[in-house]
């Protein structure tokens, strides 16, 4: 959860704080695992997992354990090296520093690691730091050596008088085996879930083919095992078993430039749109980067050149676009890289620019002799990609009828603009309903905080065609307010001309209102997902109740927050307010509680893990009513209705 709140206090040199060790992390978790809510708790899972999973890059590891224990913790295991355990020459053992020090590990010096998803050796530290305690034992040199730690990463266990740790015993296994309790006094909920592991461990197999990932939980006795030989072709088979495919086949191509490994598997369905997962040393880029530039101009370029030459684009026909090739496709892009550079401090853009050359001089060949030899499915290709050109004709008038000036005005008159021009203090935001469009329009503050109410719910976008989409009111008047403009080459909307980098969806805490929130993400995911990955979209989180006692007020947001409230101020007598709408509120409750920059909880979206993102989708939006159902029953038990 993100929240924006400013606090106006005393600011002079006794306000600067120096914090030591591991005091960062539990001072500031969110910096480091984005989260203290179920996201969060799951990611020190991932970044133990990824240690394991860097041992099997290196080639030193074939089996991974993940266990869910009795009492909460978990426990992650491989049959890696093992860490180093001798005195580091900080004057602590190895393994220690690699678990009480941030930034500190051996994937630095390039050495010790030739392929590594994690760079910044915050991993093992951070989950340390967050626990009540964690365990590592270590098999190394024929030995066992154990350690553990307790309250947010204190030692324990003595050293010897060599000031390292002492081995417990022999032993013939090797690796690491880590055990963790998260810390409840941090995270809002230290409950693991086992679909979400399973989820990710999953994934990880088809990236690491041959890799054996066991997963078990000795709450319910379930256990699985992860092992994919087709690695690539086995994801491309699994996200597209429940489609319509274009073509029977799937396209797996593999080389190497310098010291890039790459790795592409496609097929094409006729149910989906362009749907490419690209990683780079596991790491899911979710932005894409290079690579996937590479792949979309290398893969346009094969396709238009083949076509022409056994005649599928006459003379006279004017090249394909790169949108129109890639129409249905499903491909997984995974590149090995010894020193990967990324955009940004989220690793999900890859910046690096040899990125892209190595993607092209592998695909470049390759693919060329893949279409020779399955002229069938080139001719699949370029079919659906000349049935898309005369669909997109039609969108074309649609769009210009859309881009017209009279339906801007018409559009326009439902907006409530702010006075600001700068699109970095300007908000926007989506109310469900006039009634509370109108309360929030008296209550907010018009120098930067727009408001657009919305009539009903738009469409669902996950079942419709542009042009369809473009035609339909509510979505233009959004599209419009936001100042982007229908792309004429691709389904993305162009943001460059983004009017707000806050845009807020404000619906009721109800069923109506959590479709609508839903309908709006489902659109933004499928035709603006540079507005969640710029970190544009939030969702505000109005009270449920207002509680009243001795005459103050107090806003609650969750039935969590009523039980608390209750409790504390257990004796007296409390007047209590559920509100059913935002519309019931009146203006100065609103800016109270929703709107005000100093008082307002937000939460902001983001994508995590695009494949799940894109499945769930696809699940919940989609046609297909028995996996939805299934589903629902499923997460009902633990979803929070109230946000």
């Amino acid at each position: 959860m993100t929240i924006d709140k400013v606090l106006k206090e005393k600011y002079d040199e006794s306000s600067i704080e120096v914090l030591e060790g591991l005091d960062p992390v539990r001072k500031r978790p969110g910096m480091y695992i984005g989260s203290t809510g179920s996201r969060g708790l799951h990611h020190l899972v991932y970044e133990i997992l990824d240690n394991a999973i860097d041992e099997s890059l290196g080639g030193f590891c074939d089996t991974i354990k993940v266990s869910i224990n009795k009492d909460g913790s978990v426990t992650i295991e491989d049959n890696g090296r093992g860490i180093p355990v001798k005195k580091h020459r900080t004057g602590i053992p190895t393994e220690r520093v690699v678990f009480t020090v941030l930034h500190a590990g051996g994937k630095f010096n390039g050495s010790s690691y030739k392929v590594s998803g994690g760079l910044h050796g915050v991993g093992a530290s951070v989950v340390n730091a967050l626990s009540k305690w964690l365990e590592v034992e270590i098999y190394r040199n024929g030995k066992i050596y154990k350690d553990r730690f307790e309250d947010g990463g204190k030692p324990v266990f003595p050293l010897n008088e060599d000031g390292e740790l002492e081995p417990l015993g022999e032993t013939r296994k090797k690796g690491t085996k880590v055990t963790f309790l998260p810390d409840d006094t941090i995270f809002e909920t230290v409950e693991f879930k086992a679909e979400t592991i399973k989820t990710r461990m999953k994934e990880t197999s088809f990236l690491n083919k041959g890799l054996k990932l066991i997963f078990s939980d000795a709450r319910t006795g379930d256990t699985v095992e992860f092992l994919e030989k087709e690695g690539i072709v086995g994801f491309v088979r699994d996200i597209t078993k429940d489609s319509q495919l274009l073509y029977d086949s799937i396209c797996y191509i593999e080389g190497k430039d310098s010291d890039i490994e790459v790795e592409v598997a496609f097929n094409f369905t006729t149910d989906s749109r362009e749907n490419i997962l690209s990683f780079c040393n596991n790491i899911n880029t979710v932005e894409g980067g290079n690579h996937v530039t590479g792949f979309k101009s290398i893969f346009t370029r094969v396709v238009n050149v083949l076509a022409k030459e056994v005649g599928y684009l006459k003379g006279k026909d004017k090249n394909f676009d790169g949108s129109e090739i890639r129409e249905g496709i499903n491909a997984i892009i995974l590149l090995k890289h010894p020193d990967p550079q990324y955009e940004g401090q989220t690793k999900t853009k890859l910046g690096s620019t040899d990125a892209k050359s190595a993607v092209e001089n592998v695909l470049s060949l390759e693919l060329q002799k893949f279409f020779e030899r399955n002229v069938e499915f080139l001719k699949a290709i370029t079919d659906n990609a000349m049935k898309l050109r005369k669909i997109r004709d039609v969108e074309m008038k649609a769009r210009e009828k859309f881009l017209s000036k009279d339906a801007k005005l018409n559009i326009s008159t439902k907006l409530a603009a702010c006075q600001t021009k700068d699109p970095s203090n300007a908000e926007l935001f989506i109310v469900e309903g006039d009634s509370a469009g109108g309360s929030a329009k008296q209550g907010r503050d018009r120098k930067f905080q727009a408001i657009l109410p919305l009539k009903g719910k738009i469409l669902n976008v996950e079942k419709s065609s542009l042009s369809k989409i473009i035609s339909n009111s509510e979505v233009a008047t959004l599209i419009n307010s936001l100042g982007c403009e229908v792309s004429s080459d691709s389904d993305h909307l162009d943001i460059k001309n983004l009017k707000y980098h806050k845009i807020v969806i404000m619906t009721d805490a109800d069923v109506d209102g959590s479709h609508i929130r839903t309908l709006l993400l489902t659109f933004f995911f499928r035709y603006a997902p540079e507005l969640i990955h710029e970190g544009y979209i939030y969702i505000a989180m109005p009270p449920l109740y207002k509680a009243t006692v001795k005459g103050k007020s107090h806003y609650l947001y969750t039935d969590r927050d009523l039980g608390e409230f209750k409790t504390k101020v257990k004796g007296s007598k409390i007047e209590l307010q559920r509100y059913k709408g935002l519309g019931e509120m009146n203006p100065d409750q609103l800016w109270d509680t929703t709107l005000d920059p100093k008082t307002r909880y937000l939460k902001q979206v983001s994508i995590e893990d695009a494949v799940t993102a894109n499945e769930v989708t696809k699940l919940l939006m989609g046609d297909h009513v028995q996996p939805r159902r299934t589903f629902i029953h499923q997460e009902a038990l633990t979803a929070n209705i109230d946000i």
